[in-house]
């Protein structure tokens, strides 16, 4: 029996982005209030796993050609890759560096490495979480 699903779907398209982009708005105002990397990640995997309840998992995989295996494998590198960085300028591990810099279109800007930690971060949990919620709910 085949279940007629559209005010599902098209409650989801919408909620969808709305949930995305407040785990971006989470992510970048996650150095100075909480929030950040995991729990942005979260969002974005929470708005990802809405998709796969409203359409099915070989919808999901093609509007999302991602191979989230390989995105956690870029976020461990991004992550440990700034937190050892600090090793090679003699200063301690974790020890991020910062500063304030004039871009042409946001003005003084302060720009700190954490972020690019936040990033490896971001991708590790989504990247891990969808691979084990696609594992769990594919068939093949």
């Amino acid at each position: 029996m085949k279940t007629n699903d559209v005010i599902l779907q098209t409650t989801t398209k919408v909620v969808f982005f709305i949930i995305f982009l407040f785990s971006i708005h989470i992510f970048f105002a996650g150095h100075y209030t909480p929030g950040g990397g995991f729990v942005g990640g979260l969002l974005t995997t929470g708005a990802i796993v809405l998709l796969l309840l409203a359409f099915d998992l070989k919808t999901v995989q093609k509007a999302l050609p991602f191979n989230f295996t390989i995105m956690t494998g870029i976020g461990l590198l991004l992550s440990l890759g700034t937190a050892s960085g600090a090793i090679f300028f003699d200063v301690p591990f974790f020890t991020h560096a910062f500063d304030d810099f004039t871009l042409p279109l946001f003005g003084v800007t302060s720009l700190h490495t954490a972020m690019i930690f936040d990033a490896g971060v971001f991708l590790v949990v989504v990247g891990s979480a969808i691979t084990i919620i696609q594992s769990i709910g594919g068939d093949s």
